[in-house]
């Protein structure tokens, strides 16, 4: 990242909000940000356009910047021949996604920094990931030349790609030629499918590299929920206790890393995301529920912290991510050496050190120690022949010690700009957190942050995508309306104010208009009235990101009978049955969608409470894991089909239903709950 600008003359860069942009704003190269004054120009000189894409806390984006973009021969060669380009695949998910499956397209294994060249109509013909400097020099002349001497050929097969690109994703895997079926035969299969990439011994899925993937384990809770399935539930507590004990967890500060480099997530890539941690607040509160480890509770309380710690705004809102670097290095912010720890914790250090892995000589890389650890504390409390109480205490005492000693570091970069997909991410994460631990300060937050959505992201009905200096930029995409919806609805839920449902229905009412495609019943990630790229896409897979249809498909379920919507209700059902037979073949791409399933093919559970103790009883219930329900409530009648006509007289009344069939009122959240499990 270049951080000597002084004597540098910015380029047209300096003018963009988005963190990344700005960190290349002093390149020697003519960087442009993506619209139609860096389009119009290659129309006009008709040169080829490079478009490098990728992120703020992107480690080899930085490596790429400081080895290629920040030396001025190599400047002067992309200058010359293309129409430069720079890209935040975060704030331009749309753009991102084209040109990452053109690279699919062509063979070439995708990632970040995503380097890809375009004919000066914005088609591709070639890319690549990172490339080293003297490769980087070759490519370009030789593309400057191709493009100059054969032009033809490339824009031919420029154009072959792009009809590539455009191909419906429902032809492509063959999801149109037979009407599909939702059964509950399907629910095995698809644990099978999953069950063949566990790591048995550290968890996870597959090898290294290993990301944590919270929507297949949140979709292994609820099979565990249908089947009772031993083997499931030991998958999820091993992988929920390896990733909370590996070094993809910050032991001392919280919060997970985006992955890890190996298959034991001992060495994270050191960046934190937003995302992440906000699936993985719901995954673990969610796993509490069912398996009442502390552990998990731990983690929940310790990333909420970091979270209003580091991640926080003074509105309420939520930033992006923290860089992996720091002074040039990644991961010295959260690396420790021996001789630190002695200076730091005396006569405690060789406990620390066992507890957490600590070696003399170090466990990473130039002597420095990733904390780590490999017991539970009453095992190591055992071992040790310590009181546990008088463990859990030094701990705490020293985790202070070494937060103490982080805050004179050097931080990592932070990307401040709010993403109101990710931001909706977190309004559930912390909903999720509150409904299943009852701490009120995670609900406080979740309520700003749910104002704040509402009030600077929402601009007369339309969501936008980005905000940043006081100002909302960028028309949301799907993935905007479909987690900030999920948000709302959660919201709702916690707390029954019929506000945030409101709220949702009108904001899915506008995605119907402008998203949905009635041929295909799935919703494009670009509306109608979006800036028109060279195509228009589908998100159908769920990656480390759930696919923003298979968000939509669950919030047309919860509002279809919240509201008694039966058209909501149907484009779910029509959504799940179109991607049914690619669920049951790779459910590891498919995990949300698969959650949904197990909607469909188990009895949904709609709960209605009136009476003056509607938040008790909801507080009480919350508590059970019960992953497919509704759940209503107010003191009084309220406007819900499902409250309508339901007034408690004088005691609070509890409705359990089914199919819009309600069995007799019961008054206690025992009795529901019986009828529940019956």
């Amino acid at each position: 990242m270049n951080t000597t600008t002084s004597n540098k003359t910015p380029n047209s860069l300096i003018n963009e909000s988005s963190p990344y942009l700005l960190q290349h704003a002093y390149n020697p190269v003519n960087w442009y940000a993506w619209g139609e004054t860096a389009l119009n120009k290659a129309r006009e000189e008709q040169k080829p356009i490079l478009v490098s894409i990728g992120y703020s806390a992107c480690h080899w984006c930085h490596v790429m910047e400081r080895e290629c973009f920040e030396e001025e021969e190599i400047a002067r060669v992309m200058n010359e021949h293309f129409i430069n380009i720079k890209v935040d695949r975060e704030e331009r998910p749309d753009v991102d996604q084209i040109y990452m499956e053109a690279l699919q397209i062509m063979n070439i294994r995708g990632g970040w920094p995503l380097n890809i060249f375009l004919t000066s109509e914005a088609k591709p013909f070639y890319g690549g990931t990172y490339f080293p400097p003297s490769y980087w020099v070759n490519l370009l002349e030789q593309i400057s030349t191709a493009y100059k001497n054969n032009r033809g050929e490339l824009e031919h097969s420029a154009d072959e790609f792009t009809k590539s690109i455009n191909y419906s994703e429902i032809e492509k895997y063959g999801l149109h030629k037979k009407e599909h079926r939702l059964s509950g035969d399907d629910i095995d299969p698809i644990f099978v499918n999953l069950q063949k990439r566990f790591d048995g011994k550290w968890g996870g899925m597959g090898n290294a590299p290993k990301f944590p993937m919270p929507a297949i384990y949140l979709f292994l809770l609820r099979y565990h929920h249908i089947s009772g399935s031993k083997e499931t539930l030991r998958q999820i507590n091993l992988t929920l206790e390896k990733m909370a004990w590996g070094g993809i967890y910050d032991q001392a500060g919280g919060g997970f890393a985006r992955y890890s480099t190996d298959g034991e997530w001992f060495a994270p890539h050191f960046e934190k995301m937003l995302y992440d941690n906000a699936q993985l607040l719901s995954l673990y509160s969610e796993a509490y529920a069912v398996i009442k480890d502390e552990l998990y509770k731990d983690i929940v309380y310790e990333t909420v912290e970091w979270l209003g710690r580091e991640m926080t705004s003074e509105q309420g809102a939520f930033y992006s991510a923290l860089d992996a670097d720091s002074e040039g290095e990644e991961g010295r912010f959260y690396v420790w050496t021996y001789n630190e720890i002695k200076e730091l914790l005396g006569e405690d250090t060789r406990l620390f050190c066992d507890y957490y892995n600590v070696k003399d000589k170090g466990n990473w890389e130039h002597g420095n120690n990733i904390l780590t650890r490999q017991l539970s504390d009453t095992a190591f409390a055992n071992k040790f022949k310590l009181d546990k109480t008088l463990l859990l205490e030094k701990v705490k005492q020293w985790k202070a010690i070494l937060m103490q000693r982080r805050s004179s570091r050097i931080r990592p970069g932070l990307d401040d700009k709010i993403l109101a997909s990710w931001n909706g991410m977190m309004l559930k994460g912390l909903t999720d957190a509150y409904r299943f631990f009852g701490e009120v300060t995670f609900l406080e937050l979740a309520e700003k942050n749910a104002i704040f959505l509402k009030e600077k992201m929402n601009v007369e009905g339309k969501l936008f995508h980005s905000y940043k200096n006081g100002k909302a930029t960028i028309e949301g995409y799907l993935e905007d309306y479909a987690f900030v919806i999920n948000g709302y609805i959660n919201l709702y839920e916690a707390t029954f104010n019929e506000d945030w449902l409101q709220e949702a229905k009108q904001l899915i009412d506008y995605t119907l208009e402008h998203f949905w495609d009635d041929e295909e019943q799935l919703f494009y990630f670009t509306a109608d009235n979006s800036e028109k790229l060279i195509a228009r896409k589908k998100e159908l897979f769920d990656n480390v990101i759930p696919a923003s249809n298979s968000v939509m498909a669950h919030n047309l379920f919860k509002l279809g009978l919240l509201f008694y919507d039966e058209g909501y209700y149907q484009k779910s059902e029509a959504m799940l049955t179109k991607i049914q037979p690619i669920i049951v073949a790779e459910p590891s791409y498919l995990s949300n969608w698969a959650s949904l399933y197990t909607c469909f093919v188990t009895p949904t559970h709609e709960i209605a409470i009136t009476g003056k103790e509607y938040l008790q009883f909801r507080r009480e219930i919350d508590k059970r894991y019960i992953p497919n329900k509704v759940l209503t409530g107010a003191e009084k009648e309220s406007s819900l089909p499902l409250l309508q006509g339901r007034t408690a007289i004088d005691k609070t009344t509890i409705f359990v239903c089914y199919n819009k069939t309600c069995k007799l009122p019961v008054y206690s959240v025992k009795e529901a709950l019986e009828l529940i499990e019956k």
